[in-house]
C-alpha cells in the first residue's frame, strides 16, 4: 500500500466493539499499513515549525513517527492496543521513542488532553454509531492559538469496494469545514480541495481513489 489509510469505528456491525474489531483486524497480519507517514501530512506540514503535535487514530505509527523525527514532541492515539503496541515498536526502532506518548481512546468517549500545535485525523471514517463531527470540533477545541488542524479523508468508496456500509459517509471538504462551526474571524482556511492518490487494489493491481484534505488554522 503505497500510504496509510485507515478508518477507525467506535461500533461495527455485530456484537463486536470498535476496540474488539480493531484489535482482531490488527492480529490477521503482522502488519496492516505501510509504516510511511501520508502524502498530505508530509506535504502540508514540511517546514512547519515543529511543536505539539496530536496524531488521531495513529494506527501503526506512520505519521507519528515522521512527526517525532522532524522533532515534534507527539502524542497519538489510537482505539486498538494492538495498534498502539506495534506503533511504539516502530517508533522505538526509529529512535524517537521518547518523542511520541501512545495514549488508547475511543474518540467516541474519551479525547486526549492538553492544547495543541497541530492536530492530524487522517481517514477518521467509521461503520456504524460514531460520532465524527463533533469528534473534530473536539479536535479543533484543541488547537493552540496559530496551531493547524489538518483532516485528510476518502471522498467516496474506492471504485473496487462494494458499498455494504450506506451509513458510513463521505462529507466534501465543503461540508467539512462547515461541520467545524469554525467562529467567524477566528480561523483561516488554507486548504479544502479533493485530490486523487495511488492506492493498490486487494488484488495488487495498482489503482487510485480519490480523498480530500481540510486545513485550518487558529488566528486566536
Amino acid at each position: 500500500m503505497p500510504e496509510q489509510s485507515h478508518a477507525h469505528d467506535h461500533q461495527v456491525p455485530g456484537t463486536a466493539t470498535g476496540a474488539e474489531y480493531w484489535d482482531a483486524r490488527y492480529q490477521e497480519s503482522e502488519r496492516i499499513w505501510s509504516g510511511k507517514a501520508n502524502t498530505v501530512l508530509v506535504r502540508e506540514v514540511e517546514g512547519v515549525t515543529p511543536g505539539r503535535a496530536l496524531d488521531l487514530g495513529c494506527g501503526e505509527g506512520g505519521d507519528a513517527v515522521w512527526l517525532a523525527r522532524r522533532g515534534w514532541r507527539v502524542t497519538a492515539t489510537d482505539i486498538s492496543g494492538v495498534a498502539l503496541e506495534r506503533a511504539a515498536a516502530h517508533a522505538a526502532e526509529a529512535g524517537v521513542g521518547d518523542r511520541i506518548e501512545w495514549q488508547r481512546h475511543d474518540l467516541a468517549e474519551s479525547f486526549p488532553a492538553g492544547e495543541f500545535d497541530l492536530v492530524s485525523a487522517s481517514f477518521l471514517h467509521s461503520y456504524g454509531d460514531f460520532p465524527r463531527e463533533r469528534i473534530l470540533r473536539t479536535a479543533a477545541a484543541s488547537v493552540a492559538s496559530g496551531g493547524i488542524l489538518l483532516i485528510v479523508g476518502h471522498a467516496g468508496w474506492a471504485k473496487w469496494q462494494e458499498e455494504t456500509h450506506p451509513e458510513v459517509r463521505f462529507p466534501t471538504p465543503e461540508q467539512v469545514v462547515a461541520e467545524l462551526e469554525l467562529p467567524d474571524g477566528a480561523w483561516e482556511v488554507l486548504l479544502a480541495e479533493e485530490h486523487e492518490r495511488a492506492q493498490d487494489q486487494p488484488d495488487g493491481r495498482p489503482g487510485t481513489r480519490t480523498d480530500n484534505a481540510v486545513k485550518v488554522r487558529r488566528l486566536r
